[in-house]
């Protein structure tokens, strides 16, 4: 099946209602500390849960998402949803922009109205994530595979030459998409991507510079500090899948934490440093789908498959060949540094405001860095 779907999203009132009843009936827990060092503080997630409740609108939210043209497709079994915006600029060249944990394509709606004026947008959910869910077996997180559906996608709207963005583990996908279609891929541009692997040795900050050796400084924090939530998903996802897709306040909080972490460090709170709205109907959007759970699966599955390349178990013997450009942007809140980076970087930017979702943070210097480096790969 190749069809291509028109989509649009309609949530049934049913769903709104029972959102707010169950946030109405929170069981909270009490307070050991005021501050964020144990997780979010309840007093700061009881106000963003009752503005959820009775302050947020979803049906604007979904309004002005419907605003944009979605679609959905089927590859390999998988329902696989995503934007598809055609600029009116003569021969744009087609763009795939991949999001990262916990987000959706929506990270990106800052950014269409002024990067479709140069470019054709694709933006796809990942599988299990918003409405590329729920995800038809296992295997959905191997990232390989979703680069192989990217490339499925791309074929079914007529792309045969593309720009690839990614964050996070859309960063993965895009790296992957550089090497299994390096002769479609003319430039491959990230962000998100942080200065080692979670799971591996922390960073020898010896002979780093100043920026490089604060940005190892807070990866190695991160590691003894801030891999919770990676080692439950990554470890027991069906045990986790049970609170978040029983309770919004848990959902929300597990979200929040994150959005506290990874935006830009100079913003006190994670409405600060994103729109209060944009991140609520992010959170929504894995309350709606149960993406919450499918996702850490997704997690548990990628995962399986560092740990397998760690092991060897990917080695092919032989020198990875030369790939299509690349260009990184590091923004206040990532830990990449560029001297730990395998092979060539193109095009490096450094941004001293934003943090792990600059579309949504800062999406002008976003949307000017990811313009500049496409232009020098065409």
């Amino acid at each position: 099946m190749t069809e291509i779907k028109p989509f649009r999203i309609a949530i049934d009132q049913a769903e709104l209602d029972d959102l707010r009843d169950r946030l109405s009936r929170t069981r909270w827990p009490r307070e050991v500390t005021g501050g964020w060092s144990r997780g979010v503080p309840v007093a700061y997630l009881k106000g963003l849960a009752e503005y959820w409740a009775d302050g947020f609108d979803w049906r604007a939210q979904e309004a002005e998402l419907n605003e944009f043209p979605q679609f959905t497709t089927e590859i390999d079994g998988q329902t696989i949803h995503f934007l598809h915006i055609r600029s009116t600029a003569p021969d744009a060249l087609p763009v795939v922009l991949t999001h990262g944990w916990p987000s959706s394509p929506f990270e990106f709606r800052r950014v269409v109205e002024e990067l479709s004026g140069e470019f054709h947008l694709v933006i796809p959910s990942l599988p299990g994530y918003g409405f590329s869910s729920p995800v038809n077996g296992p295997g959905w997180g191997n990232l390989f595979r979703v680069a192989q559906a990217w490339i499925t996608l791309m074929d079914r709207l007529g792309y045969e030459r593309f720009g690839v963005h990614g964050t996070d583990a859309g960063a993965g996908v895009a790296g992957i998409l550089s090497m299994i279609a390096a002769h479609r891929v003319v430039g491959v541009h990230l962000t998100g991507t942080s200065a080692g692997m979670p799971f591996g040795p922390a960073i020898d900050l010896d002979g780093l510079d100043e920026k490089d050796r604060e940005r190892g400084e807070r990866f190695n924090r991160f590691q003894s500090d801030g891999l919770g939530y990676l080692h439950l998903q990554a470890t027991r996802p069906q045990t986790l899948a049970y609170s978040l897709n029983d309770s919004p306040t848990g959902q929300l909080a597990w979200i929040v934490e994150k959005f506290a972490e990874w935006t830009d460090p100079a913003k006190e709170l994670p409405d600060d440093a994103v729109d209060r709205d944009h991140l609520l109907t992010a959170v929504s959007l894995y309350w709606f789908t149960g993406a919450g759970a499918s996702s850490a699966h997704a997690v548990y599955e990628g995962m399986e498959v560092y740990r397998q390349m760690a092991q060897g178990g990917w080695d092919d013997g032989g020198e990875a060949p030369a790939g299509p450009p690349r260009g990184i942007a590091v923004f206040a809140g990532d830990t990449t540094i560029r001297s730990l980076q395998d092979g060539p970087v193109e095009h490096w930017s450094e941004y001293d405001t934003g943090g792990h979702f600059p579309a949504m943070e800062v999406p002008g210097l976003f949307a000017e860095d990811l313009r500049s480096f496409l232009r020098k790969c065409v």
